[in-house]
């Protein structure tokens, strides 16, 4: 069974058609790019996932349910984590404060408006922050730390949740050659971790192509509102369409 379907997927906006009839599904555990040229729909595609935008038609199952319209709190609830292109976090929180936060949030909130943030949730944050690499700096506020770091710390905010999907928006923007590879090697190992007991489904965007085809297992090819191309990595740059549409101009900027 697929853990996302998506089917037939529209999205207009003032009579543009940003996503234009796209259907793909997600087993459990796969590793996919969703990429295209500026302007292919892939941002749009990606907020209708994220509950950011309400499809005009189609349908969007996760887990069997259909989840189109339902709001990001929602949607994490049932599993669905998310990051952003630019990191989210609480600058004046400390490391470990900020994933307290989260997971108080995803445990149902505070209770006690009066119990101090830093008595709560502290062994799953020091545990979450300790597998990201960011142990050695849990005490230091959110706004002190390195770009690659704020990355980190988003995705073990992400991570809080236990989530069964990740969706990734363009994880290694503004982010030099080694960061980008350690973010994703981080990633990779997440979900290969997963596999034997809770798999860990990734979706993510990206410019990138040495990340693309350094790491997704499949990837899924967006154009003119369109999906043209679906499949694993090589048979994916190898197609006409997506090479027409995308390679050309991008594997010579990557």
């Amino acid at each position: 069974m697929s853990l996302l379907a998506v089917t037939d997927v529209r999205k207009h906006f003032d009579g543009v058609r940003a996503v234009d009839g796209v259907s793909f599904a997600l087993a459990p555990g796969e590793f996919a790019a969703l990429i295209g040229p500026n302007g292919a729909g892939k941002s749009t595609l990606f907020g209708v996932l994220a509950g950011q935008h309400r499809a005009s038609s189609g349908r969007v199952l996760f887990d069997g349910h259909g989840i189109d319209g339902w709001a990001p709190a929602r949607l994490a609830r049932a599993g669905i984590g998310r990051t952003f292109q630019s990191a989210l976090a609480w600058g004046t929180l400390t490391v470990r404060e900020n994933l307290q936060l989260a997971l108080a949030a995803h445990a149902g909130g505070i209770a006690n408006a009066w119990t101090p943030l830093g008595l709560l949730h502290g062994e799953r944050a020091d545990a979450l922050l300790a597998r990201v690499g960011l142990a050695a700096m849990a005490d230091r506020a959110a706004a002190d730390l390195p770009y690659p770091d704020t990355k980190r710390l988003e995705l073990a905010i992400a991570l809080a949740g236990s989530p069964r999907l990740l969706l990734m928006d363009e994880p290694t923007a503004g982010m030099a050659a080694a960061e980008r590879f350690a973010l994703m090697d981080l990633v990779r190992d997440l979900v290969h971790e997963s596999a034997a007991e809770r798999p860990l489904t990734v979706l993510f965007t990206e410019h990138s192509m040495e990340v693309v085809f350094g790491y997704a297992q499949r990837v899924l090819v967006m154009a003119r509102g369109k999906l043209i191309a679906d499949g694993a990595p090589d048979a994916v740059r190898r197609d006409p369409a997506a090479q027409a549409a995308y390679f050309g101009d991008v594997e010579e900027e990557a």
